[in-house]
């Protein structure tokens, strides 16, 4: 795998949810086997894996190591596999690469450092201190919504003078800092909000890291092929059609809803580990009036009927 072309790890990615077993085990055979439809029916090029959709924030170390191994044993050669290894202790994300090197992964997804609040030079020390660990490329996950902490125009500009730091998940909604990052540097951009997609792709970002992608991948694929040939008008007609599951996925933590959606759809999901809660039998209903919505093909005898 280069690091040189305009996707470093493929176009469209899904951040994985890690599905777990009633009793709230990791169920390691079905992370196999959600990895496997992604890639193959839901046209994934890369998965993120052990990132917040993926409830790291509450999975172990040894847990996320064995995450890599069997999605990256699953998927084979037919997609990258990023590990998100983001914390804010710089010391655990230098830990967590080093492992994740070691494990197989195609490359590392690094969040801002959350709650601790660093300052821009703190923040370009800490990337490149996790960027000088392994030799694998990396990702910076730009979402100051959940950190509490932008990463500023400038500081992305510099970080992408690194050799090893290839590009941005970005889930800032701001496609003027974005713009400035784009025509300033070489790094590629990957949309970090699904609604953000179609928009950051017009301003010259390479994909998406999706959590959508679990759902309506094959829908995204069909949307970036359209963009990319040139057909706006499809482009935007797709856009819309995927709005409900949009809004659907998101109305509780994504992790909380993808599982639930995975359920309906059959697929492994189970439950969530706190401090979440698993969806209330309200919000599945709602849901399940979502991806109806938004032309999601669901079973007709599932347990919310």
């Amino acid at each position: 795998m280069t690091t040189t072309t305009p996707a470093p790890f493929g176009r469209l990615m899904t951040a994985m949810i890690t599905p777990m077993t009633p009793d709230g085990a990791v169920d390691y055979d079905g992370a196999a086997r959600l990895a496997a439809y992604l890639v193959d029916d839901m046209r994934n090029e890369g998965l993120v894996v052990n990132g917040t959709t993926g409830e790291a924030p509450t999975t172990t170390d040894e847990e996320k190591a064995r995450l890599v191994k069997v999605v990256r044993e699953a998927v084979g050669d037919r997609a990258t596999v990023v590990a998100g290894v983001g914390t804010n202790v710089t010391a655990h994300s230098v830990e967590l690469a080093r492992q994740a090197e070691k494990a197989g992964a195609h490359g590392l997804l690094v969040v801002t450092p959350y709650y601790n609040k660093p300052a821009q030079d703190a923040l370009r020390a800490h990337f490149i201190t996790i960027a000088d660990a392994t030799r694998l490329p990396t990702l910076i996950y730009d979402i100051p919504s959940r950190t509490g902490t932008a990463v500023a125009t400038e500081t992305l500009i510099r970080l992408g003078e690194h050799r090893r730091i290839v590009g941005v998940k970005d889930a800032k909604g701001d496609l003027a800092a974005t713009s400035q990052v784009l025509s300033r540097s070489g790094l590629a951009y990957y949309s970090g909000d699904d609604p953000m997609n179609l928009p950051l792709w017009s301003i010259g970002a390479v994909g998406c890291v999706s959590v959508t992608g679990h759902v309506v991948g094959d829908r995204i694929h069909a949307m970036l092929e359209a963009f990319t040939a040139g057909r706006n008008a499809e482009a935007a007609q797709l856009h819309r059609s995927m709005l409900p599951v949009n809004v659907g996925l998101f109305r509780n933590q994504a992790a909380v809803m993808t599982k639930a959606a995975m359920d309906l759809l059959g697929l492994p999901g189970g439950g969530v580990r706190g401090p979440l809660l698993p969806a209330s039998a309200a919000e599945r209903r709602t849901l399940r009036e979502d991806l109806t919505a938004g032309g999601v093909k669901l079973p007709t005898n599932g347990a919310d009927e």
